[in-house]
């Protein structure tokens, strides 16, 4: 098995991501910003959502695309690697996108609107404001604090279950809603979990 079929075996993820092909700098600067917010990663162009190799026609039209999302559609803007590779008589580019240090990286989704985003699972999901302050405090590493128990549980939680919400952590503990948020929100300044707000109810992943 080649290196590139064994990348592709591992599935998207929170440090991989599949595209056919880069349509336009906006889309593909979501991308590129949650990765360097979050702990970097590759993506795989010429790739399909399902691990098909499809391979890409124009590799310098590929690169021109992503050196101006990353270049003028991602601010501060990124630096990026790029490799060619060919499986099958058809050619992926694998580009690498670093953890930044310059955190937090917004993404220009349409003129004048900008907004942050980090990886969670295989998705990028846009930051609530607390996260970016979170990212803003970032060394990339965060200052790593012993946990009593109430803090464990929800980490033990989390290992078992892709997240949770306020309502959940209250009923786990039986704990009050202002002492369960103030755990919550100190777990996510010290880096332990990461804090949604895009959705309707708020909700914690590891």
């Amino acid at each position: 098995m080649t290196d590139l079929q064994e990348l592709i075996r591992q599935g998207e993820g929170e440090r991989l991501e599949f595209k056919k092909k880069t349509t336009h700098p906006t889309r593909i600067s979501r991308t590129l910003a949650s990765l360097a917010n979050t702990r970097g990663g590759r993506v795989l162009v010429g790739v399909d959502d399902d691990g098909r190799i499809v391979g890409v026609r124009d590799t310098e039209e590929e690169i021109y695309v992503l050196r101006e999302a990353a270049e003028h559609y991602v601010e501060p803007p990124l630096r990026l690697g790029f490799k060619e590779v060919e499986e099958d008589g058809r050619t992926v580019l694998i580009v690498t996108v670093q953890e930044s240090s310059q955190k937090p990286h917004r993404a220009q989704v349409a003129p004048g609107d900008w907004r942050g985003y980090v990886r969670v699972r295989d998705e990028s999901v846009q930051t609530s404001s607390l996260t970016e302050k979170v990212l803003e405090r970032s060394e990339p590493q965060f200052e790593k604090i012993p946990l009593n128990k109430e803090e464990l549980a929800v980490l033990d939680y989390l290992r078992k279950n892709p997240r949770i919400t306020l309502a959940q952590y209250m009923k786990l503990l039986n704990l009050g809603q202002r002492r369960a948020y103030r755990t919550l929100i100190k777990l996510t300044l010290h880096g332990y979990i990461r804090h949604h707000d895009k959705e309707q109810e708020p909700y914690y992943t590891l």
